[in-house]
């Protein structure tokens, strides 16, 4: 365990210890082209008030996208029936969802603020030549409309040219479109189907657990961070 990160997370009111899985679950669905008026829609809100810089993922208005958005529902559903394919049941039913912009991603984890959820990603942008890293797990995937994974929000990844071996922001030059949009659901790491898709074991480092009072990810015993540019684990203080 020791060499390996661990994720320490919120159970209710209590912080728990999990290990972090290194699997990710990718598949494509059939989703419509969004329409050239919401497309519009994005960009329009992209540039006037999130104003990307190459790295940066940050939301979109999801209740006005739907407004507009007719086969919202038609990509939901494509999810649902995907992640029912995989033995997930009903998960996505009551899972929280939000519409994401990217103009590519540095190499980050969640883990601090999502320790008790993975993340289930939809992308609907055309493919711009990206890719989705995840480097501990020695696997990336090109992101194209359709293009759905599941994976461990503990575990690094990033969003980097398909030619690339890291991020790099003279990768995503102003002139150039490379944004991406996705919608991304919270899903609980503790159910039951979950757990076992990613073979997540949990209650692995109780008695660390116990003198924590935030979420966080160890490794070798000490809080770790990823490098932006590598995605390699980078030891911290001991918390």
């Amino acid at each position: 365990m020791r060499h390996t990160p661990v994720s320490y997370f919120w159970r209710g009111e209590t912080i728990c210890s999990r290990s972090v899985s290194d699997v990710v679950l990718t598949g494509t669905v059939d989703v419509p082209a969004p329409s050239a008026r919401l497309l519009a829609d994005w960009q329009r809100e992209i540039t006037l008030h999130l104003g990307l810089e190459p790295g940066d993922v940050e939301p979109l208005p999801l209740p006005r996208a739907r407004v507009r958005w007719p086969d919202y529902r038609h990509c939901v559903q494509a999810v649902a029936d995907w992640t029912r394919s995989l033995g997930l049941q009903e998960v996505l039913a009551s899972a929280d969802v939000a519409l994401m912009a990217c103009r590519g991603a540095r190499y980050h984890h969640d883990g601090a603020r999502y320790g008790s959820k993975a993340f289930c990603n939809l992308f609907l942008s055309e493919d711009q030549g990206l890719d989705l890293h995840f480097p501990a797990a020695g696997q990336r995937f090109p992101l194209a409309r359709g293009t759905v994974v599941i994976f461990d929000t503990g575990q690094p990844h990033a969003v980097i040219d398909r030619h690339s071996s890291g991020f790099d922001e003279a990768d995503f030059p102003s002139e150039r479109e490379r944004n991406q949009v996705f919608l991304s659901w919270e899903l609980p790491i503790e159910d039951d189907h979950v757990g076992h898709a990613l073979q997540i074991a949990f209650d692995i480092d109780p008695a660390s657990a116990l003198l924590l009072k935030e979420e966080q990810v160890w490794l070798d015993g000490a809080r770790a961070s990823v490098c932006p540019a590598t995605g390699r684990w980078l030891p911290a203080d001991p918390a």
